[in-house]
């Protein structure tokens, strides 16, 4: 499924290929605090079928507590949050924030990850598998 999507400002805008089953709500403790909110909804998407198509993201690059190191990409102007991605050599996968997609409304996660940092307080989603954790 072809997607396009940016930040709230326009200052950056994108387009990718992706496959919409594979939408999945990540509960990890940095996801909420990146995105301020409880849960983050995502999207990917092989480097090969992703692309800026207007701006620049600038990055700023998480270390999870494994040591694993993220790219997370935003609007400098607005604070959208973009994508996330590796860093460093090999193939890359960006993990599109789909609430920037204009298709968001076909984005139904699938399913969920890190289930036991999710907060308690949060209804049910129906229709999606639970992923052991990493």
């Amino acid at each position: 499924m072809k997607i396009d999507g940016g930040c709230h400002c326009g200052a950056i805008t994108y387009q990718a290929e992706v496959d919409p089953e594979k939408t999945s709500i990540c509960h990890c403790i940095d996801c909420q605090q990146l995105s301020g909110t409880a849960f983050r909804v995502t999207v990917p998407a092989p480097e090969d079928s992703f692309e800026i198509t207007r701006g620049t993201p600038k990055i700023y690059v998480k270390t999870a507590e494994s040591g694993a190191k993220r790219a997370q990409a935003f609007c400098a102007d607005c604070g959208s949050q973009l994508y996330a991605t590796s860093v460093g050599d090999g193939p890359k996968i960006y993990g599109i924030r789909a609430g920037t997609a204009r298709q968001r409304e076909e984005l139904v996660p699938r399913r969920q990850v890190w289930q036991r940092s999710a907060l308690r307080w949060l209804p049910a989603f129906e229709g999606t598998t639970l992923t052991r954790e990493q």
